[in-house]
Protein backbone atom coordinates (compact mmCIF):
# COMPACT_ATOMS: atom_id res chain seq x y z
CA UNK A 1 0.00 0.00 0.00
CA UNK A 2 3.01 2.28 0.32
CA UNK A 3 3.93 4.91 -2.25
CA UNK A 4 7.07 6.93 -2.65
CA UNK A 5 5.63 10.07 -1.05
CA UNK A 6 3.34 8.57 1.60
CA UNK A 7 4.39 8.40 5.24
CA UNK A 8 5.88 4.98 5.91
CA UNK A 9 8.58 4.98 3.23
CA UNK A 10 11.79 6.86 4.14
CA UNK A 11 13.25 9.24 1.56
CA UNK A 12 16.90 9.32 2.56
CA UNK A 13 19.70 7.03 3.66
CA UNK A 14 19.51 8.62 7.12
CA UNK A 15 15.79 7.85 7.26
CA UNK A 16 16.42 4.22 6.34
CA UNK A 17 19.12 4.00 8.99
CA UNK A 18 16.68 5.40 11.53
CA UNK A 19 14.15 2.66 10.78
CA UNK A 20 16.90 0.05 11.04
CA UNK A 21 17.83 1.33 14.50
CA UNK A 22 14.21 1.47 15.64
CA UNK A 23 13.43 -2.06 14.52
CA UNK A 24 15.08 -4.01 17.35
CA UNK A 25 13.19 -1.95 19.96
CA UNK A 26 9.67 -2.46 18.62
CA UNK A 27 8.97 -5.91 20.05
CA UNK A 28 9.79 -4.74 23.56
CA UNK A 29 7.77 -1.53 23.19
CA UNK A 30 4.76 -3.48 21.94
CA UNK A 31 5.04 -6.14 24.65
CA UNK A 32 5.18 -3.55 27.45
CA UNK A 33 2.62 -1.11 26.04
CA UNK A 34 -0.39 -2.60 27.81
CA UNK A 35 1.23 -2.65 31.23
CA UNK A 36 2.61 0.89 30.87
CA UNK A 37 -0.82 2.10 29.77
CA UNK A 38 -2.57 0.41 32.70
CA UNK A 39 -0.17 1.86 35.26
CA UNK A 40 0.31 5.22 33.49
CA UNK A 41 4.01 4.40 33.72
CA UNK A 42 6.69 6.07 31.60
CA UNK A 43 8.91 3.57 29.68
CA UNK A 44 12.17 4.65 31.29
CA UNK A 45 14.09 1.58 30.10
CA UNK A 46 13.05 2.15 26.49
CA UNK A 47 14.36 5.71 26.54
CA UNK A 48 17.62 4.58 28.12
CA UNK A 49 17.96 2.09 25.27
CA UNK A 50 17.11 4.83 22.74
CA UNK A 51 19.90 6.97 24.21
CA UNK A 52 22.39 4.10 24.02
CA UNK A 53 21.59 3.47 20.34
CA UNK A 54 21.74 7.12 19.31
CA UNK A 55 18.00 7.51 18.80
CA UNK A 56 17.78 10.45 21.21
CA UNK A 57 20.08 12.31 18.81
CA UNK A 58 18.38 11.19 15.62
CA UNK A 59 17.62 14.73 14.42
CA UNK A 60 20.96 16.20 15.53
CA UNK A 61 23.26 17.07 12.59
CA UNK A 62 25.89 14.48 11.82
CA UNK A 63 28.67 17.04 12.26
CA UNK A 64 27.58 17.39 15.90
CA UNK A 65 27.51 13.62 16.45
CA UNK A 66 23.88 12.85 15.64
CA UNK A 67 22.23 10.65 13.03
CA UNK A 68 21.49 13.67 10.83
CA UNK A 69 17.85 12.85 10.04
CA UNK A 70 16.76 16.25 8.73
CA UNK A 71 13.94 15.21 6.39
CA UNK A 72 10.64 15.79 8.16
CA UNK A 73 9.08 12.94 6.18
CA UNK A 74 11.64 10.50 7.57
CA UNK A 75 11.10 11.70 11.14
CA UNK A 76 7.35 11.16 10.74
CA UNK A 77 7.99 7.72 9.26
CA UNK A 78 10.10 6.75 12.27
CA UNK A 79 7.42 8.00 14.63
CA UNK A 80 4.78 6.01 12.74
CA UNK A 81 6.77 2.81 13.25
CA UNK A 82 7.04 3.39 17.01
CA UNK A 83 3.40 4.55 17.29
CA UNK A 84 2.17 1.28 15.78
CA UNK A 85 3.80 -0.43 18.78
CA UNK A 86 2.83 2.24 21.33
CA UNK A 87 1.62 5.74 20.50
CA UNK A 88 2.48 7.11 23.95
CA UNK A 89 6.13 6.16 23.53
CA UNK A 90 6.13 7.77 20.09
CA UNK A 91 4.60 10.97 21.47
CA UNK A 92 7.29 11.27 24.13
CA UNK A 93 10.07 10.53 21.62
CA UNK A 94 8.63 13.14 19.28
CA UNK A 95 9.39 15.78 21.93
CA UNK A 96 13.11 14.99 21.64
CA UNK A 97 13.11 14.73 17.86
CA UNK A 98 11.32 18.04 17.37
CA UNK A 99 13.72 19.75 19.76
CA UNK A 100 16.62 18.49 17.67
CA UNK A 101 15.06 20.01 14.55
CA UNK A 102 14.37 23.42 16.09
CA UNK A 103 17.70 23.66 17.91
CA UNK A 104 19.47 22.80 14.64
CA UNK A 105 17.83 25.83 13.04
CA UNK A 106 19.00 27.98 15.96
CA UNK A 107 22.50 26.55 15.63
CA UNK A 108 22.65 27.40 11.94
CA UNK A 109 20.82 30.75 11.91
CA UNK A 110 20.61 32.18 15.44
CA UNK A 111 22.58 34.95 17.10
CA UNK A 112 26.02 33.87 18.46
CA UNK A 113 24.91 33.31 22.10
CA UNK A 114 21.93 31.24 20.97
CA UNK A 115 24.08 29.28 18.54
CA UNK A 116 26.50 28.38 21.32
CA UNK A 117 23.69 27.21 23.60
CA UNK A 118 22.05 25.23 20.79
CA UNK A 119 25.32 23.52 19.89
CA UNK A 120 25.97 22.51 23.48
CA UNK A 121 22.48 21.02 23.82
CA UNK A 122 22.62 19.26 20.46
CA UNK A 123 25.95 17.63 21.26
CA UNK A 124 24.52 16.39 24.57
CA UNK A 125 21.47 15.01 22.77
CA UNK A 126 23.69 13.19 20.30
CA UNK A 127 25.65 11.66 23.16
CA UNK A 128 22.46 10.39 24.79
CA UNK A 129 23.02 12.70 27.76
CA UNK A 130 20.24 15.26 27.20
CA UNK A 131 16.48 14.79 26.97
CA UNK A 132 14.85 18.15 26.29
CA UNK A 133 11.16 18.92 26.82
CA UNK A 134 9.09 21.85 25.67
CA UNK A 135 6.93 23.50 28.34
CA UNK A 136 4.38 25.73 26.61
CA UNK A 137 0.89 25.50 28.14
CA UNK A 138 0.31 27.22 31.46
CA UNK A 139 -1.61 25.42 34.17
CA UNK A 140 -5.12 26.88 34.54
CA UNK A 141 -5.08 30.04 36.63
CA UNK A 142 -1.31 30.42 36.28
CA UNK A 143 0.86 32.66 34.11
CA UNK A 144 4.48 31.59 33.99
CA UNK A 145 6.52 34.77 34.33
CA UNK A 146 10.15 35.70 33.81
CA UNK A 147 11.11 38.58 36.13
CA UNK A 148 14.22 40.70 36.62
CA UNK A 149 15.25 42.19 39.95
CA UNK A 150 17.04 45.48 40.62
CA UNK A 151 20.41 43.76 40.32
CA UNK A 152 19.55 42.45 36.83
CA UNK A 153 19.06 38.82 37.88
CA UNK A 154 16.37 36.85 36.04
CA UNK A 155 14.03 34.38 37.74
CA UNK A 156 11.13 32.21 36.56
CA UNK A 157 7.94 31.35 38.43
CA UNK A 158 4.78 29.54 37.36
CA UNK A 159 3.54 26.12 36.38
CA UNK A 160 3.26 24.30 33.07
CA UNK A 161 1.05 21.35 32.18
CA UNK A 162 1.09 18.67 29.47
CA UNK A 163 4.89 18.42 29.37
CA UNK A 164 5.51 15.07 27.66
CA UNK A 165 8.68 13.05 28.41
CA UNK A 166 9.09 15.01 31.64
CA UNK A 167 10.03 12.00 33.84
CA UNK A 168 13.39 11.60 32.06
CA UNK A 169 13.95 15.21 30.97
CA UNK A 170 17.31 16.81 31.68
CA UNK A 171 16.28 20.25 30.35
CA UNK A 172 13.08 22.22 29.82
CA UNK A 173 12.49 24.82 27.11
CA UNK A 174 9.97 27.06 28.86
CA UNK A 175 7.70 29.71 27.33
CA UNK A 176 7.08 32.62 29.69
CA UNK A 177 5.82 36.18 29.77
CA UNK A 178 7.89 39.15 30.86
CA UNK A 179 8.10 42.92 30.55
CA UNK A 180 10.96 44.80 28.92
CA UNK A 181 10.85 48.60 29.25
CA UNK A 182 7.16 48.30 30.04
CA UNK A 183 6.34 46.23 26.96
CA UNK A 184 4.79 42.77 27.33
CA UNK A 185 7.08 40.17 25.80
CA UNK A 186 7.10 36.42 25.22
CA UNK A 187 10.34 34.70 26.09
CA UNK A 188 11.74 31.20 25.74
CA UNK A 189 14.29 30.04 28.30
CA UNK A 190 16.21 26.81 28.82
CA UNK A 191 16.40 25.41 32.34
CA UNK A 192 18.33 22.32 33.48
CA UNK A 193 16.30 19.90 35.59
CA UNK A 194 18.49 20.54 38.64
CA UNK A 195 17.70 24.27 38.65
CA UNK A 196 16.73 25.34 42.20
CA UNK A 197 12.98 25.73 42.49
CA UNK A 198 12.14 23.44 39.52
CA UNK A 199 9.94 20.46 40.31
CA UNK A 200 8.58 17.76 37.99
CA UNK A 201 5.20 16.71 39.31
CA UNK A 202 4.71 13.15 38.10
CA UNK A 203 0.95 13.51 38.21
CA UNK A 204 -0.08 12.33 34.75
CA UNK A 205 -3.26 10.26 34.69
CA UNK A 206 -4.62 10.92 31.23
CA UNK A 207 -7.43 9.29 29.32
CA UNK A 208 -4.98 8.30 26.59
CA UNK A 209 -1.26 8.49 25.83
CA UNK A 210 -0.89 7.27 29.38
CA UNK A 211 2.76 6.19 29.08
CA UNK A 212 3.89 9.52 27.61
CA UNK A 213 4.94 11.06 30.93
CA UNK A 214 2.89 14.18 30.21
CA UNK A 215 3.33 15.83 33.59
CA UNK A 216 3.08 19.26 35.19
CA UNK A 217 6.30 21.14 35.89
CA UNK A 218 6.43 23.86 38.56
CA UNK A 219 8.87 26.77 38.80
CA UNK A 220 9.39 28.61 42.08
CA UNK A 221 11.68 31.60 41.65
CA UNK A 222 14.07 29.58 39.45
CA UNK A 223 17.26 31.50 38.57
CA UNK A 224 17.73 32.00 34.82
CA UNK A 225 21.08 32.90 33.27
CA UNK A 226 21.11 35.64 30.63
CA UNK A 227 22.61 33.27 28.06
CA UNK A 228 19.80 30.73 28.71
CA UNK A 229 17.22 33.01 27.10
CA UNK A 230 16.61 31.69 23.58
CA UNK A 231 14.24 34.34 22.26
CA UNK A 232 12.10 37.38 22.99
CA UNK A 233 9.16 38.69 20.97
CA UNK A 234 6.33 41.16 21.63
CA UNK A 235 2.93 39.95 22.78
CA UNK A 236 0.22 40.49 20.15
CA UNK A 237 2.66 41.25 17.34
CA UNK A 238 0.66 39.27 14.73
CA UNK A 239 3.95 37.85 13.46
CA UNK A 240 3.28 34.89 11.18
CA UNK A 241 7.02 34.26 10.81
CA UNK A 242 6.82 32.20 14.02
CA UNK A 243 4.51 29.72 12.24
CA UNK A 244 7.52 28.20 10.48
CA UNK A 245 9.11 27.05 13.72
CA UNK A 246 5.78 25.96 15.15
CA UNK A 247 5.15 23.86 12.05
CA UNK A 248 8.55 22.17 12.12
CA UNK A 249 8.23 21.37 15.82
CA UNK A 250 4.83 19.67 15.40
CA UNK A 251 4.16 18.52 11.84
CA UNK A 252 5.98 15.20 12.25
CA UNK A 253 3.32 14.19 14.82
CA UNK A 254 1.17 13.35 11.80
CA UNK A 255 3.23 10.17 11.64
CA UNK A 256 2.04 9.16 15.11
CA UNK A 257 -1.59 9.09 14.02
CA UNK A 258 -0.70 7.30 10.79
CA UNK A 259 0.95 4.67 12.98
CA UNK A 260 -2.12 4.37 15.22
CA UNK A 261 -4.40 3.95 12.20
CA UNK A 262 -2.06 1.39 10.63
CA UNK A 263 -2.03 -0.68 13.81
CA UNK A 264 -5.81 -0.57 14.13
CA UNK A 265 -6.15 -1.65 10.51
CA UNK A 266 -3.68 -4.51 11.01
CA UNK A 267 -5.59 -5.77 14.05
CA UNK A 268 -8.81 -5.78 12.03
CA UNK A 269 -7.15 -7.59 9.12
CA UNK A 270 -5.76 -10.27 11.42
CA UNK A 271 -9.22 -10.75 12.90
CA UNK A 272 -10.80 -11.28 9.49
CA UNK A 273 -7.95 -13.41 8.15
CA UNK A 274 -8.21 -15.71 11.16
CA UNK A 275 -11.94 -16.25 10.82
CA UNK A 276 -13.73 -19.06 9.04
CA UNK A 277 -16.02 -18.55 6.10
CA UNK A 278 -16.75 -15.39 4.13
CA UNK A 279 -17.08 -12.22 6.24
CA UNK A 280 -20.37 -10.32 6.05
CA UNK A 281 -20.70 -7.76 3.29
CA UNK A 282 -20.83 -4.89 5.78
CA UNK A 283 -17.57 -6.03 7.34
CA UNK A 284 -15.64 -6.23 4.09
CA UNK A 285 -17.06 -2.83 3.13
CA UNK A 286 -15.67 -1.38 6.35
CA UNK A 287 -12.28 -2.90 5.61
CA UNK A 288 -12.25 -1.42 2.11
CA UNK A 289 -13.10 1.99 3.56
CA UNK A 290 -10.32 1.61 6.12
CA UNK A 291 -7.84 0.91 3.34
CA UNK A 292 -8.97 3.99 1.44
CA UNK A 293 -8.81 6.25 4.48
CA UNK A 294 -5.37 4.99 5.51
CA UNK A 295 -4.03 5.67 2.02
CA UNK A 296 -5.51 9.18 2.14
CA UNK A 297 -4.01 9.82 5.58
CA UNK A 298 -0.53 8.77 4.59
CA UNK A 299 -0.59 10.63 1.29
CA UNK A 300 -1.99 13.82 2.83
CA UNK A 301 0.59 13.70 5.60
CA UNK A 302 3.37 13.21 3.07
CA UNK A 303 2.24 16.27 1.13
CA UNK A 304 2.13 18.44 4.26
CA UNK A 305 5.57 17.25 5.37
CA UNK A 306 6.98 18.10 1.94
CA UNK A 307 5.47 21.60 2.14
CA UNK A 308 7.06 22.09 5.57
CA UNK A 309 10.52 21.04 4.38
CA UNK A 310 11.87 24.59 4.30
CA UNK A 311 15.33 25.83 5.26
CA UNK A 312 13.78 28.85 7.00
CA UNK A 313 15.68 31.44 4.99
CA UNK A 314 14.84 33.68 2.05
CA UNK A 315 11.59 35.36 1.04
CA UNK A 316 9.05 37.05 3.27
CA UNK A 317 9.17 35.32 6.68
CA UNK A 318 5.45 35.77 7.40
CA UNK A 319 4.42 34.39 4.02
CA UNK A 320 6.79 31.45 4.51
CA UNK A 321 5.25 30.72 7.90
CA UNK A 322 1.74 30.59 6.42
CA UNK A 323 2.96 28.53 3.47
CA UNK A 324 4.23 25.89 5.89
CA UNK A 325 1.42 26.05 8.45
CA UNK A 326 -1.59 25.96 6.12
CA UNK A 327 -0.91 22.55 4.52
CA UNK A 328 -0.06 21.22 7.97
CA UNK A 329 -3.43 22.33 9.34
CA UNK A 330 -5.32 20.90 6.36
CA UNK A 331 -3.51 17.60 6.87
CA UNK A 332 -3.95 17.65 10.65
CA UNK A 333 -7.70 18.09 10.37
CA UNK A 334 -7.89 15.32 7.77
CA UNK A 335 -5.66 12.96 9.75
CA UNK A 336 -7.57 13.56 13.00
CA UNK A 337 -10.90 12.74 11.37
CA UNK A 338 -9.73 9.76 9.30
CA UNK A 339 -7.66 8.13 12.04
CA UNK A 340 -10.57 8.32 14.45
CA UNK A 341 -12.82 6.69 11.86
CA UNK A 342 -10.31 3.95 11.11
CA UNK A 343 -9.93 3.03 14.78
CA UNK A 344 -13.69 3.10 15.30
CA UNK A 345 -14.38 0.85 12.30
CA UNK A 346 -11.62 -1.53 13.36
CA UNK A 347 -13.36 -1.91 16.72
CA UNK A 348 -16.58 -2.71 14.86
CA UNK A 349 -14.84 -5.38 12.79
CA UNK A 350 -13.19 -7.03 15.79
CA UNK A 351 -16.40 -6.89 17.80
CA UNK A 352 -17.06 -7.06 21.51
CA UNK A 353 -13.59 -8.41 22.33
CA UNK A 354 -12.21 -4.95 21.54
CA UNK A 355 -14.46 -3.41 24.17
CA UNK A 356 -12.31 -4.59 27.05
CA UNK A 357 -9.77 -2.48 28.86
CA UNK A 358 -6.85 -4.77 28.05
CA UNK A 359 -7.46 -5.11 24.31
CA UNK A 360 -4.92 -3.20 22.15
CA UNK A 361 -7.74 -1.47 20.29
CA UNK A 362 -9.07 -0.07 23.56
CA UNK A 363 -5.76 1.75 24.01
CA UNK A 364 -5.85 3.00 20.42
CA UNK A 365 -9.38 4.35 20.90
CA UNK A 366 -8.11 6.55 23.72
CA UNK A 367 -4.75 7.46 22.16
CA UNK A 368 -6.11 8.55 18.78
CA UNK A 369 -8.32 11.22 20.35
CA UNK A 370 -5.29 13.15 21.63
CA UNK A 371 -4.58 14.62 18.21
CA UNK A 372 -7.62 16.85 18.39
CA UNK A 373 -6.27 18.73 21.42
CA UNK A 374 -2.67 19.27 20.35
CA UNK A 375 -1.33 22.66 19.30
CA UNK A 376 -0.84 23.95 16.73
CA UNK A 377 -3.76 23.86 16.48
CA UNK A 378 -6.45 22.29 18.59
CA UNK A 379 -9.60 21.67 16.53
CA UNK A 380 -11.33 25.01 17.31
CA UNK A 381 -8.11 26.98 16.71
CA UNK A 382 -7.45 25.06 13.51
CA UNK A 383 -10.92 25.87 12.21
CA UNK A 384 -10.35 29.57 12.99
CA UNK A 385 -6.95 29.54 11.27
CA UNK A 386 -8.07 27.83 8.06
CA UNK A 387 -11.21 29.95 7.83
CA UNK A 388 -9.18 33.14 8.20
CA UNK A 389 -6.77 32.00 5.49
CA UNK A 390 -9.61 31.19 3.11
CA UNK A 391 -11.31 34.55 3.74
CA UNK A 392 -7.97 36.43 3.84
CA UNK A 393 -8.68 37.85 7.27
CA UNK A 394 -5.86 39.16 9.43
CA UNK A 395 -5.61 37.58 12.89
CA UNK A 396 -2.98 36.64 15.46
CA UNK A 397 -2.04 33.12 14.33
CA UNK A 398 0.59 32.69 17.03
CA UNK A 399 -1.40 30.71 19.58
CA UNK A 400 1.13 31.45 22.34
CA UNK A 401 0.80 35.17 21.73
CA UNK A 402 -2.99 34.97 21.53
CA UNK A 403 -3.09 33.25 24.92
CA UNK A 404 -0.82 35.92 26.41
CA UNK A 405 -3.14 38.68 25.17
CA UNK A 406 -6.05 36.90 26.85
CA UNK A 407 -4.05 36.54 30.08
CA UNK A 408 -3.39 40.27 30.20
CA UNK A 409 -7.05 41.07 29.80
Amino acid sequence: MSTEHAVGVPHTAEGRALLDLIGPHLARIRAEAGEHDERSAFPVETFAAFAKDGLMGATVPAELGGLGVTRLHDVATGLAAVAAADAATALAWHVQLSRGLTLTWEWRHGEPPVRRLAESLLRSMAGGEAAICGAVKDHPGTVTTLSRDAAGRWSLSGRKMLVSMAPVATHFVVHAQTRVDGEAMLTVVVLPRDTPGLAVLEDWNGLGMRASGTCDVAFDDCPVAEDAILSRRPVGAHNDAVLAGQTVSSVTMLGIYCGIAQEARDIAVRRLAGGSGEPPAATVTLLAEIESRLYAMRATSGAALAAAQDDGTGGDPAERGRRMMTPFQCAKMTVNQLSLGIVNDSVTIVGGAAYTATHPLARLVRDVRAGWFMQPYSYPDGVSYLTAQALQRRRDNDYVSARAVTDQR
